[in-house]
């Protein structure tokens, strides 16, 4: 399965960046929620173990799943949670997840992609799960590279998380509460290698242009499209942008202007 693929090359870009770090840079703050770089690596640390465990022993999926809802519903953060399932700091947490991304990797490669695994909402393909995965660690990354002032250099890998952000079309408005728009946008996007990445019908009246990884960023609200030099034509393109939504969960605002950007 490709993304499994991806999935292990995108958390190995990631871990080339923090693997140069010293332990006590684990604790700088990001533009994320003030999160810090360990918070953000224990989230996707947690949530990987949770996609792994969906896949190597979903009866067992319930049974784990159940403190972390409970937990919530009592008004535990969920950093508060991630931390007391997985303690450990800096360098430490460090070689958990990348223990854990890889026997995700392992498992995902060998899955069926069409196989069914249950999650916190509806139940899933396990080529979605991977993908979410993917989505997640390199949304969450880019608030560290961010925070160190890099520019991460792209790859065309993101192409899940762009497909990931078009078939959410719906979802973004629905999750809000907002009319679901009759018509969705063409999108034309720049992938990272140059090629063109074409989305839709082009007889659309509505369109978005410009470069992939800049709608990606949108669709992951690591950054608000004011901040970004798509171009959007129409009202359900100009909307989509305000409001996209890739992930699940309750109704989430991007970043407004200016917020999210690599530090100087």
């Amino acid at each position: 399965m490709q993304q499994a693929s991806d999935f292990l090359a995108e958390s190995e870009a990631l871990e080339r960046v923090l693997s140069s770090l010293g332990g006590e840079d684990f604790r700088r703050e990001t533009g994320f929620k003030a999160w810090t770089f360990e918070t953000i690596l224990r989230h996707l640390h947690f949530w990987n173990v949770m996609a792994h465990v969906s896949l190597t022993a979903p009866d067992d999926f319930q049974e784990v799943f159940k403190p972390v809802m409970e937990g919530m519903m009592a008004g535990t953060t969920l950093p508060e949670i991630e931390v007391a399932r997985f303690p450990a700091t800096g360098l430490a947490l460090l070689d958990e997840w990348r223990t854990g991304y890889q026997e995700v990797f392992d498992a995902f490669s060998q899955a069926d992609p069409s196989e069914r695994v249950a999650w916190a909402g509806p139940s899933m393909s396990a080529r979605s799960s991977v993908t979410a995965r993917q989505m997640e660690t390199w949304a969450h990354g880019q608030a560290i590279f961010d925070e160190l002032g890099m520019v991460r250099e792209e790859d065309d890998r993101i192409r899940n998380i762009v497909i990931l952000g078009v078939n959410t079309f719906g979802w973004t408005f629905s999750v809000k509460q907002l009319p679901v728009p009759e018509e969705q946008p063409f999108l034309a996007l720049i992938a990272p290698s140059g090629e063109r990445w074409e989305f839709g019908s082009p007889e659309s009246g509505q369109f978005i242009r410009g470069d992939a990884h800049e709608f990606a960023q949108v669709v992951t609200q690591t950054r608000n499209v004011a901040d970004t030099e798509l171009v959007c034509e129409g009202e359900a393109a100009a909307l989509w942008m305000q409001h996209a939504q890739c992930f699940a969960g309750g109704p989430s605002k991007p970043p407004p202007p200016g917020q999210r950007r690599t530090k100087n």
